[in-house]
């Protein structure tokens, strides 16, 4: 039997398949039954063999989504995910968009760069580039047109099955631009956008990471570090490990601009494994105006010893009041909490009486905010500069909040981060109950 060497899949970090494991492939997917052409069959099996290779930060959410938004460090394989997703969309005939900052770039790294499309294809369904009319043509029929974020104007009229959307965060026009690629995402039952970036702090990307329908994913490079070079990562966290340019370029977080309460090298320094016992837990709950609005905050944390340990963000989008209640509550048997502290400005004693309904295991703590936002988290932001607080585990939304609290342009509001707040004042700056030991 004549073997197929197969395509070659960059970036993967997977040892490549041997003929035998080819040959298994075929006598399992039995695929010939299912597609009418030949194209297709081989799209279908590059499509399989990305399942095998992609790690698992590269591929597409499993919740549904419309917009899939991967942030990303540099080198964490962001390419590699949009050009794979892209390519699985082309096993069958449909029209595509391809965005970068500039035409260069889309040419340059998504079509012929070494993670790119062209490498992506090869002898699976093959690609042709158009030059004339900037367009990827592949066998199954699929087209991908290629455009640059200078000219939104460019966007008018063309209509898309699917989109990808590189280097968001470097778009020159971003917020335009964005616009008039999805008017163009009307044709099929289910037009989806895929976008890849390195984040920045710019109001675009915040506003985007808020909207309905995004599912938000994170990767810093080390999720990639083996297909880098091997000194790559050591070198660059030896000269700015810690710094705000670390956290936004190799952890892929959205840092804090200029008035930002907390500082990035303060979060990279507070990561660490909580005791065995606590003094006191806390679930705190920043509740939602309505339920399609803003996210209901949930943040667990205790206190140990004059240290503050952030445990959990249980943090959700789009429930019901008695759905944010059961969370919340959910959260308090977990961590076995002392009380669960939530914020009563929007509604007041209604918020005790939906807690309540979902039979929480402790007492119920109203707090009212008498100042803003900003003057409630400095004293919290104070006990982070001192070192009193010890995050156990990555909770990248989170940071993120945190530092564009005080910036004025976070986008939307910072659910995740109030309630930490919340619990971190009850524990560390006043709230008053005696402690017990207990084993977690």
């Amino acid at each position: 039997m004549t073997t197929n060497p197969g395509p070659k899949i960059a970036s993967s970090g997977c040892t490549p398949l041997s003929s035998a494991d080819w040959d298994r492939l075929r006598e399992l997917s039995n695929l010939s039954a299912w597609f009418k052409s030949a194209s297709s069959l081989r799209a279908a099996e590059a499509q399989v063999l990305r399942t095998w290779t992609a790690l698992d930060h590269q591929k597409p959410p499993e919740t549904p989504w419309a917009t899939w938004l991967m942030l990303g460090g540099r080198g964490a394989g962001k390419t590699f995910a949009g050009a794979g997703w892209v390519t699985d969309q082309a096993a069958a005939p449909c029209r595509m968009a391809l965005v970068g900052p500039t035409f260069h770039d889309v040419r340059e790294v998504m079509i012929e760069g070494p993670s790119g499309l062209r490498a992506m294809a090869q002898e699976a369904n093959r690609v042709r580039w158009e030059g004339s009319r900037r367009r990827l043509v592949w066998e199954t029929g699929a087209e991908a047109y290629a455009f640059s974020a200078e000219d939104p104007d460019s966007l008018r009229g063309p209509q898309f099955h699917a989109a990808w959307a590189d280097e968001f965060c470097a778009w020159p026009k971003a917020a335009e631009t964005l616009a008039m690629l999805r008017f163009g995402l009307r044709l099929g039952e289910d037009p989806r956008l895929v976008v890849t970036t390195t984040p920045r702090p710019t109001r675009a990307l915040k506003v985007l990471m808020a909207e309905p329908g995004v599912e938000t994913t994170r990767a810093g490079t080390a999720a990639n570090a083996g297909n880098l070079a091997p000194r790559f990562l050591a070198t660059l966290e030896a000269l700015y490990g810690g710094t705000r340019l670390a956290a936004q370029e190799l952890e892929g977080i959205v840092v804090e601009t200029d008035g930002g309460l907390f500082r990035a090298e303060d979060l990279a320094r507070c990561r660490g494994a909580p005791p065995a016992k606590f003094d006191r837990v806390v679930v705190a709950v920043d509740p939602p105006a309505t339920a399609r609005g803003d996210a209901c905050g949930v943040v667990v944390a205790g206190r140990r010893d004059g240290r503050a340990y952030v445990l959990a963000d249980r943090t959700a989008r789009g429930l019901s009041p008695n759905g944010w209640a059961s969370l919340a509550v959910a959260a308090a048997v977990d961590f076995d909490a002392d009380a669960l502290v939530a914020e009563a400005n929007q509604g007041g004693e209604m918020v005790r009486s939906v807690l309540a309904q979902a039979a929480p295991p402790c007492p119920i703590k109203l707090v009212r905010a008498s100042v803003g936002k900003r003057a409630r988290a400095e004293p919290v932001a104070a006990l982070y500069e001192q070192g009193r607080v010890v995050h156990c585990g990555a909770f990248p939304a989170l940071e993120e909040e945190l530092m564009g609290l005080g910036d004025g342009d976070l986008g939307h509001s910072p659910d995740r981060a109030d309630a930490l707040v919340w619990a971190l004042s009850e524990l560390m700056l006043g709230g008053g109950k005696a402690p017990r030991l207990r084993v977690v």
